[in-house]
C-alpha cells in the first residue's frame, strides 16, 4: 500500500462550527483507522490546519475518504492537498 499525506485547512470558528458534525466526524475516522487506512489525523494547535496519514491502495482512495468526512461535506474542511509520501523514518 503506499502511503499519503492530507493536508487541508479549517473553517474560521471552527470550534464551534464542528459541533454538529463532530460526532460522525470522529466516528468515521475510527473506522478509517481500525480499517488500517488511517495512520494518523489532527489539527495543529491554533485549529487552522488539519494533517492526516494514510495507507491506501491510491491517492483517489484517500481523496474520497476525505470527501465522504462530514467535515468536508459541511465546510469544516475548507480545503485540502494530498501528496504520496515516502516515509523515511
Amino acid at each position: 500500500m503506499a502511503k499519503y499525506v492530507m493536508w487541508g485547512s479549517y473553517c474560521e470558528n471552527v470550534l464551534e462550527k464542528r459541533t454538529p458534525y463532530r460526532t460522525a466526524h470522529l466516528e468515521g475516522l475510527q473506522a478509517q483507522k481500525d480499517q488500517g487506512i488511517l495512520t494518523a489525523l489532527g489539527p495543529t494547535v491554533d485549529n487552522t490546519k488539519v494533517l492526516g496519514t494514510y495507507e491506501a491502495e491510491s491517492e483517489d482512495a484517500v481523496r474520497a475518504l476525505i470527501e465522504g468526512d462530514p467535515y468536508w461535506q459541511n465546510g469544516i474542511w475548507t480545503e485540502y492537498v494530498v501528496y504520496e509520501w515516502n516515509q523515511v523514518f
